[in-house]
């Protein structure tokens, strides 16, 4: 634990597993939200759960998200709804002396609240910016504006925080002590996501030059260093 602002810790997000591993200051619950773009939303629809990978975005303690219109979350999720918020970074491959101490690094955030739908249109409108300027800031200035009907077929939501936790493994192999004597060879494979070489659209404008918006997305940068960038320049 931090001396920095915390979300409450309640039976909801408490760590019960590998305590020790689990923060809950908003500082590292953020951290681990900026660098992400995909999440999945988990809620229950008529007692069936289902869990919804769609892009989303941080304001505050505030998630953004976006879906069809016509989808059956948009449907539900009118009046309010509980759900649950999960990002995942997969760092690393743990390689142990035992099947059990087999392991993955990784860094995770579960948020809880209440997903609600965003009906005001000016918010809207500052939502669909919100959008892409997270991931390039900026850019929405260069774009053709968003016309009244592709903000009618899009729907975005909102959910403020009112639990979450992260959980972090870091680190080399953890084996029994006995285990170390063993002659089996262990290791920990490092996973980066780095970004590819841009490949422009085939029928793009002859006078259409690649912009300032889209510096941060190199070949060979790392894709969470670009995404946390992205935040910190359109929301810091």
């Amino acid at each position: 634990m931090t001396d920095q602002p915390s979300y409450p810790i309640t039976p909801t997000n408490r760590i019960k597993r590998a305590h020790e591993r689990a923060a809950y200051d908003h500082a590292s619950v953020h951290a681990i939200l900026d660098a992400a773009a995909l999440c999945h939303v988990a809620y229950v629809i008529d007692d069936q759960p289902y869990a919804t990978p769609t892009m989303f975005w941080r304001e505050g303690s505030r998630l953004y998200w976006h879906g069809s219109a016509a989808s059956r979350m948009i449907k539900t999720i009118r009046q309010g709804v509980k759900a649950c918020v999960t990002v995942t970074h997969f760092d690393g491959l743990v390689i142990a002396r035992s099947g059990f101490h087999h392991s993955a690094n990784y860094r995770t955030v579960m948020a809880f609240g209440t997903a609600r739908l965003l009906d005001d249109p000016d918010e809207k409108y500052a939502a669909q910016i919100a959008m892409v300027d997270r991931l390039f800031p900026g850019r929405t200035e260069g774009l053709r504006k968003v016309t009244d009907q592709e903000l009618k077929a899009t729907s975005f939501i909102y959910m403020d925080i009112e639990s979450a936790a992260a959980k972090v493994r870091t680190g080399t192999v953890k084996d029994d002590e006995e285990d170390y004597a063993l002659p089996i060879h262990a290791e920990i494979i490092p996973i980066h996501t780095t970004l590819g070489t841009p490949e422009p659209c085939p029928r793009s404008h002859t006078e259409a030059a690649r912009g300032a918006d889209l510096d941060l997305y190199s070949d060979g940068s790392s894709l969470e260093g670009a995404l946390t960038q992205a935040y910190g320049e359109t929301f810091d």
